[in-house]
């Protein structure tokens, strides 16, 4: 089976400063893949390599079978939710979507029952003909994933997709996720709620200055922890990471 997301000796440097160090990586398709790592760990620099929105200095990764060298063969096939969701804010819900899903070359009809059965999913229906500028942090980021799926790609990309969520709209995120990895899409999953990982994700790969330091199944990596009982993802984390319990670890 061809990888969903596959990289190889995947390299960004800035100057003298190394980003993200030699990551090699194979997620599985319909795999959701928690993606770990403590504030400046490479997490988000390797999503935008990913994504092609940075180039990479050195190494090769695909993309849904695609080289990240070739944007226009990547791109089609992904979605990505960055921490940031860029939206417009003169724009209402509804016009964002259109206009992404024009963008994405979505049938007209098609994509306005698309986005029906998201705003009704995400409870966003009395959000929809309002104008972004009016959102709230968690309603920004519901459309933010909306229009990260709408096109229904094979591999999806999420940065922090559960932030500024109440819980109710963080449980539907999560249920979201999960069935969309039952579909066969790809999740790669960033966020520094461990919890969320270690519910959703089949695979957790950690990496700490830039590079992979411990990689296999939420349980495997707590049976690596110093004492080699079945502690928390939080304990395997700090173990792996050398950071303290005061430490509060980050996605980006």
């Amino acid at each position: 089976m061809t990888p969903a997301i596959e990289t190889e000796g995947l390299t960004k440097r800035y100057g003298d400063e190394v980003a993200v160090d030699d990551l090699s990586i194979e997620i599985e398709p319909g795999t959701v893949y928690g993606f770990l790592g403590p504030n400046g760990a490479g997490k988000t620099t390797t999503m935008r390599m990913l994504t092609t929105l940075t180039r990479p200095t050195s190494g090769t990764a695909r993309v849904a079978g695609a080289s990240i060298e070739e944007r226009d063969d990547v791109t089609p096939h992904i979605g990505y939710l960055p921490d940031e969701p860029p939206l417009y804010d003169e724009l209402t819900g509804r016009e964002q979507l259109t206009y992404i899903a024009g963008l994405r070359d979505v049938p007209e009809e098609r994509a306005r029952a698309r986005m029906n059965e998201l705003f009704e999913r995400f409870d966003l229906v009395d959000g929809a003909d309002k104008r972004i500028d009016s959102y709230s942090t968690g309603m920004r980021k519901k459309l933010g994933i909306m229009q990260a799926v709408l096109h229904r790609p094979r591999v999806v990309l999420l940065d922090e997709p559960t932030t500024g969520l109440d819980p109710r709209a963080a449980r539907t995120m999560r249920d979201t996720i999960a069935e969309l990895a039952a579909r066969e899409m790809t999740i790669l999953l960033s966020t520094h709620i461990l919890p969320v990982v270690d519910e959703l994700a089949d695979r957790v790969g950690v990496i700490h200055e830039g590079r992979l330091v411990a990689e296999g199944a939420p349980d495997e990596l707590k049976r690596r922890a110093e004492t080699g009982e079945q502690r928390s993802l939080e304990d395997a984390f700090l173990d792996v990471t050398h950071d303290t319990p005061e430490t509060n670890p980050s996605s980006r």
